[in-house]
């Protein structure tokens, strides 16, 4: 059993500009294991968001490999990719992309549900996530009644809803106060701990990406080490 969750390997992805093509990544690399955090730290505009989009299966690299969970997923069909993708990864973005019209429990139950969990064994496992991230409280609110701090906290037990081997998550501090932000990120910390999954997280906060296990950017279409 493969102890990696995530592997990029010599990815290369660009975008047509039309004269010349505007190349994003280029022979990009990356590892990321069980339990580990890693914050990706680059500036607007170098690519942070199609490596997450790589990533999570959203696009294909145009050269190179991407491995989930061990398996090379570059051979499968779309929708061998949408099912992967259901299973094994979680988003989070800087938004938290809640449904407004339901609850907090039922937004985290949802994705479960459509996995094949029962009403009742999906809003169980809902309510358990809900307490780790100290939001349980909250569970019967709808997001507009709760804080933003609150809505990233339950989108981040949605993200984490079908025990995904990797989370994703898009700057989802950008919209908080840093004491508000500090409270998510440990919540996302605490999750990835416990369940033994990995998270890549693109920020631009500092501090924060201080406290993952390895900070990384992007360089001429490289993925290299970054010194904070």
């Amino acid at each position: 059993m493969s102890d990696t969750n995530l592997e990029l390997i010599d990815v290369s992805y660009a975008y047509d500009g039309g004269r010349e093509k505007l190349q994003i990544l280029e022979r990009a690399s990356l590892t990321v294991k069980k339990g580990e955090l890693i914050a990706l730290v680059a500036p607007s505009g170098a690519g942070k968001s199609t490596l997450l989009h790589l990533g999570g299966l959203l696009e294909r690299p145009q050269k190179g490999e991407v491995t989930i969970a061990g398996q090379n997923t570059n051979a499968l069909s779309d929708r061998a990719r949408t099912l992967m993708r259901r299973n094994t990864v979680g988003f989070v973005y800087q938004f938290h992309h809640l449904l407004p019209e339901f609850t907090a429990l039922e937004n985290v139950a949802i994705p479960q549900m459509i996995a094949g969990k029962s009403i009742s064994e999906a809003s169980e496992y809902a309510l358990t996530l809900l307490d780790n991230l100290g939001v349980a409280p909250r569970a019967s609110h709808r997001p507009s009644e709760l804080s933003g701090g609150e809505q990233q906290r339950v989108a981040i037990a949605r993200a984490a809803a079908n025990n995904p081997n990797l989370i994703l998550a898009d700057e989802p501090t950008g919209n908080l106060d840093p004491d508000t932000s500090n409270l998510v990120f440990e919540a996302l910390l605490s999750l990835i701990k416990q369940h033994q999954s990995s998270a890549l997280i693109a920020t631009h906060d500092h501090d924060l990406a201080r406290r993952a296990d390895h900070v990384v950017t992007l360089k001429e279409g490289k993925i290299v080490p970054f010194d904070l």
